[in-house]
């Protein structure tokens, strides 16, 4: 019979390395305690295929705290996950190679499928996602994954190095960002996001759903504008087409410092939200999106939600999970 079990799930992405600690029984799982520092991994790198020494500098620092962290936890198992950063960088594996080697955690560098597939599953265990086709949006800072799909299934799924920190390096060397930069980065969708618009003429779903940190910004920012908040421990979050429309405006019409001053903005998001933002805007416009849903698990969900399910069939527990 399996006992309950005590895991750490890392996620190292290219903006935010985070860390959640699980308790995992036959039922059910429970975050215990959920650890973010923004990293930012990419910085001053990605778009070269590097991650530069002040960046490993930066990662092995937030390393040493959760490893202080996991070890008075007393978890039986730690489990990593890196991302595009990792995985597009020149020196990625060896990066990958020093931190076993200096913190002793085994991470795994994953390919973009299987990040979109991950996504899916965390979107899956905050909501019914419906049986009319949806397409879920996770924007991060190297890689933005694209899954169209239902309750039911994938349809189709794929991951665009088009990630915020490539985009604000890209496109964002002006704050506030000028009009004519913002037509640039809508060109640059449009080449780019080929694939995406084959397939969203054929399963021509009109429900975006948001995951991960641009979305859970946009959020927050639309609860203080609307002054009405939701519970910490949501997994559905509130935003909708005219509240991200007004936001929108608000955001590219500001430069940094006055973002800051947005009510709910992170200032860990405040560089990035400007690209995000208009990459969102782009697939309202294009795709005859006339919903937003926001889902507050994403990536570390998904891995919570495979981990569980390995560890009920290692133990020879049927599991009625939906994955």
């Amino acid at each position: 019979m399996m006992t309950a079990q005590k895991i750490a799930v890392l996620d190292l992405g290219t903006n935010t390395f985070n860390l959640l600690l699980v308790k995992i029984t036959p039922s059910a799982y429970y975050i215990f305690r959920n650890e973010k520092i923004p990293v930012k991994i990419g910085k001053d790198g990605i778009n070269q295929g590097i991650i530069t020494e002040e960046a490993q500098t930066r990662a092995l620092f937030a390393l040493d705290k959760y490893k202080a962290i996991i070890n008075r936890e007393k978890v039986s198992k730690v489990y990593g996950y890196a991302t595009s950063a990792f995985r597009n960088a020149e020196n990625g594996e060896e990066f990958r190679k020093e931190i076993e080697r200096k913190t002793g955690f085994n991470i795994n560098i994953i390919a973009g499928d299987i990040e979109a597939e991950f996504i899916y599953k965390g979107v899956k265990t905050a909501f019914d996602i419906g049986g009319d086709n949806a397409l879920i949006v996770d924007i991060g800072g190297g890689s933005v994954e694209f899954i169209i799909c239902n309750r039911n299934e994938i349809f189709w799924k794929h991951s665009f190095d088009i990630g915020a920190q490539r985009l604000l390096d890209w496109f964002h060397a002006v704050d506030p960002i000028p009009p004519n930069e913002i037509s640039r980065l809508y060109d640059f969708f449009d080449s780019k996001l080929e694939p995406l618009k084959e397939q969203m003429k054929i399963f021509n779903p009109i429900c975006l759903i948001g995951s991960s940190g641009t979305f859970d910004t946009l959020s927050e920012m639309d609860q203080h504008e609307a002054n009405r908040f939701v519970k910490g421990d949501e997994a559905e979050l509130p935003l909708t087409i005219d509240g991200f429309e007004k936001l929108y405006r608000k955001i590219i019409s500001l430069n940094k410092e006055e973002r800051l001053k947005i009510p709910g903005m992170m200032p860990m998001r405040a560089d990035m939200i400007v690209v995000a933002a208009c990459l969102v805007k782009y697939v309202i416009d294009n795709f005859g999106i006339d919903q937003i849903r926001v889902s507050a698990h994403s990536l570390k969900e998904g891995m919570i939600s495979v981990i569980q399910q390995e560890m009920l069939e290692d133990n020879g527990i049927s599991s009625s999970s939906n994955l």
